[in-house]
């Protein structure tokens, strides 16, 4: 029996995460491995075979990236993850008797618990977990707003632990719950003042073209711009779409253009050290990149306009910098991307978690990537892939997001708290455990 459910959580998760997830077998995947009876080092094995089945899904993907190789960093996201649903699995079969409920708590609190410490101590943060394959169901994802992404996360998970308790009651709470969030997702849910956006991308697949030494791919991006419709109010092109040394020979043409529109393009400038910057035109200020394993970092916010913050593409695996753009009066983040095609819906949806999370829309411009355009509730414009034969272009309305959200202003309160909830529980377990090899261990001197 533990054999036939480690395969159907492991064919479930297989198909319901990863790259191109199928969103409502993410919800069934854990009651295979939960809804059993299992205990000990079974139950942990269990859960973490279940979910490494699953991640193979990307292995792939993790062999041809640059950014993400299977040795060591792909082997080390699946094993690690793997561990941590074993060890949610563990826990709430260890808790199931005592109280179901209390099982069906612990489960994604502990998941939610890894996940966080993992989070905030990784240099590229996080992309690609649970909450992520529910990012194209915007009523789902509104809770995020008050607990952050983490909050879908812990949901995606308590449903099917409250539904594996097979108890009347957790089915009982689990629809409860599920009936609220939704509830709550169409009840915040409004529309407001729109922005036309345009997203150009070409389909270069090198990084920065330099334009000391060809001006082509400027030419060409030019030509876009100027053939673009009346009416664009904001243009966001890639990140590191040009580099030089000096960014003068982008500046008079982007500003000729910026007489019409707003523009955002990523810029690599190459002098002591290579620097990701996003320009902004009229004026070229610059937005060093926040979040970078190779350049040096910037620290400071940008804003093309009032109510426009730049970003570029790390930078969305974080909570900050669209906390603290939202904080400071944005509505929409413009964010030049690069990605590696696979992995590009994926990525865009990240960036929209972060915008339900703080009230902003997005505008997610790159190449070999998805672009995409939402508004601050999550809800997709347009989202269509690059990469292909020239160049492509999205233009649409956005409507700006509401603005900063319970979760911009108090931040991880719901990931601290279930930290604390799993710190008790796996404290009071321990000392049971102590206690129960105290008792044995006087029973047998008693014996002596």
């Amino acid at each position: 029996m533990a054999f036939v459910s480690v395969l159907a959580s492991g064919a479930l998760f297989f198909f319901g995460t990863g790259l191109t997830p199928i969103p409502v077998l993410t919800w069934l995947a854990p009651i295979p491995v939960l809804a059993p009876r299992l205990s000990g080092w079974k139950a942990f094995a269990a859960g973490a075979i279940a979910y490494l089945l699953g991640t193979t899904n990307s292995w792939v993907f993790y062999s041809g990236s640059h950014d993400m190789p299977l040795w060591p960093w792909g082997l080390v996201i699946s094993v690690g993850s793997s561990l941590a649903f074993g060890l949610s699995t563990w826990l709430f079969h260890r808790l199931r008797d005592r109280s179901p409920v209390l099982a069906a708590l612990a489960a994604p609190a502990a998941w939610v618990s890894v996940l966080y410490l993992v989070w905030v101590s990784n240099p590229m943060g996080i992309q690609g977990t649970l909450a992520t394959t529910q990012a194209d169901f915007p009523l789902v994802l509104q809770i995020s707003s008050v607990t952050g992404a983490m909050g879908v996360e812990f949901l995606v998970l308590f449903v099917p632990a409250a539904l594996a308790t097979l108890r009347l009651r957790g089915a009982l709470l689990a629809c409860g719950v599920a009936v609220i969030v939704v509830s709550f997702g169409a009840l915040r849910m409004s529309s407001g003042p729109t922005e036309r956006v345009a997203l150009v991308a070409s389909d270069q697949k090198g990084w920065a073209a330099d334009l000391r030494t060809d001006r082509s791919l400027l030419d060409a991006y030019v030509a876009q711009l100027r053939a673009l419709p009346e009416g664009v109010q904001t243009v966001v092109l890639p990140e590191a779409a040009f580099g030089s040394s000096d960014p003068g020979i982008l500046i008079p043409p982007m500003e000729e253009l910026a007489r019409r529109f707003t523009i955002v393009v990523g810029y690599a400038e190459w002098t002591d050290a290579k620097y990701n910057y996003a320009l902004t035109f009229p004026g070229a200020a610059r937005y060093l990149k926040q979040h970078d394993t190779v350049s040096p970092p910037g620290h400071s916010l940008a804003f093309a306009k009032p109510h426009v913050g730049v970003e570029i593409c790390m930078d969305v695996n974080h909570r900050n910098p669209s906390a603290a753009y939202a904080a400071a009066g944005a509505r929409l983040l413009a964010i030049p991307a690069s990605d590696e095609d696979e992995n590009g819906w994926q990525h865009s949806r990240t960036a929209l978690l972060r915008g339900v999370e703080n009230g902003v829309a997005i505008a997610w411009g790159g190449r070999q990537t998805n672009l995409l355009l939402a508004d601050g509730y999550g809800r997709v414009i347009a989202s269509t892939p690059t990469g292909t034969t020239g160049f492509t272009t999205v233009i649409s309305d956005v409507p700006l997001g509401p603005g900063a959200t319970v979760y911009t202003r108090f931040g991880d309160w719901f990931s601290w708290l279930c930290l604390a909830f799993t710190l008790c529980h796996a404290i009071g377990l321990l000392r049971a455990r102590l206690r129960k090899t105290k008792i044995v261990s006087t029973r047998r001197d008693e014996v002596a």
